[in-house]
């Protein structure tokens, strides 16, 4: 991808999504800064750069009133696909919470689930690992640019994180830890998730906010109940009064998940069956035809997916009607399969 393709996509990223005029003026790109991104992603190979309407831009985080425009990526970006839960809590977990943590995170994984966290020390921390330590997935949405490893004291995790998942962040590579941009980022952590899993937080824990806008994103909320000593759990007690949902065992978060988790993965399968065929056959629009399902697929639905403006889906949708790859049907469009 050259710098002037990508200049491209990012204005057209930027027209497609439901920002206000005055915020888009506020996301014209610093193309020189777009070229030191592009080197970035040639560096090496497990290096992307995920646009909106890419096939692997998480279809769940599409669906929030804010979705980041771009996604840079290290690891295996495919992950990005799979239902995933996120777990966060203290940083200044006690003992006990930090075995909760890996224990309801391996439970988790154990049923198929991705955990996502924020890489912080404490909670997330022991998340990730125990994602790590069974051979899961787990994937870290960083408060930092993507070559910015913060905590310092989690360069390996870092490291491992990459190999079994992905890093992501919104924001440009070398960009330096800044206060607002942790809590910012919390978006995505819930935005990506089936659900938000607090296991330890204290009433000013930055948890909270995760959990606050989870539940703004129609996303399940769990809290995890603790002692009343100390204050550890003053806030995921407050969770439980204002409706989360109480969590003793992975179990808990499954069974309250389960219809919800299943029609992701079949979503995910859709998504990965049409994506691999359009790779084969070069298609030339290969995210829309990637929009569109063997059922009937609304056009509301397709330009959501597909991250274009309707204008150019119906121009589009119209070229692969004559190609024999889709069938206008009352009610919107099907994918036809080609022998």
């Amino acid at each position: 991808m050259g710098v002037s393709e990508l200049r491209l996509r990012l204005e057209h990223e930027q027209a497609a999504l439901p920002f206000s005029e005055t915020l888009l003026s506020r996301l014209k790109p610093d193309y020189a800064r777009v070229e030191q991104a592009l080197e970035w992603q040639q560096q090496a190979p497990h290096h992307s750069i995920i646009s909106f309407s890419d096939p692997l831009y998480p279809p769940l985080l599409r669906q929030i009133t804010d979705p980041p425009p771009i996604l840079f990526v290290k690891g295996q970006a495919e992950t990005l696909l799979l239902p995933s839960l996120a777990v966060v809590g203290s940083r200044n977990a006690s003992p006990a919470g930090l075995q909760l943590s890996q224990r309801l995170a391996a439970e988790l994984v154990e049923q198929g689930l991705a955990i996502c966290s924020g890489m912080a020390t404490g909670i997330d921390g022991a998340a990730h690992k125990a994602a790590l330590a069974l051979g899961g997935t787990t994937i870290a949405v960083l408060g930092t640019g993507i070559e910015n490893v913060y905590p310092k004291r989690h360069r390996q995790l870092y490291q491992d994180i990459q190999q079994q998942g992905c890093v992501i962040s919104e924001f440009w590579p070398d960009t330096a830890p800044f206060a607002g941009n942790f809590p910012k980022r919390n978006r995505i952590i819930s935005g990506l998730s089936l659900g938000v899993l607090v296991v330890e937080a204290c009433r000013k824990s930055g948890s909270l906010i995760t959990a606050r806008l989870a539940s703004e994103q129609g996303r399940e909320v769990f809290a995890v109940p603790g002692s009343v000593v100390g204050g550890h759990s003053q806030g995921c007690h407050d969770l439980l009064r204002n409706g989360a949902s109480l969590v003793e065992t992975g179990a808990d978060i499954i069974q309250e998940l389960a219809s919800l988790y299943q029609f992701h993965l079949e979503d995910v399968r859709m998504r990965h069956h049409i994506t691999e065929e359009c790779k084969m056959c070069d298609l030339p629009f290969a995210s829309l035809l990637a929009s569109v399902g063997y059922e009937t697929t609304s056009l509301d639905a397709v330009v959501e997916h597909s991250g274009k403006t309707i204008d150019l889906v119906l121009e589009q949708m119209l070229e692969l009607e004559l190609q024999g790859w889709v069938a206008a049907v009352p009610g919107g469009y099907v994918r036809l399969k080609r022998k």
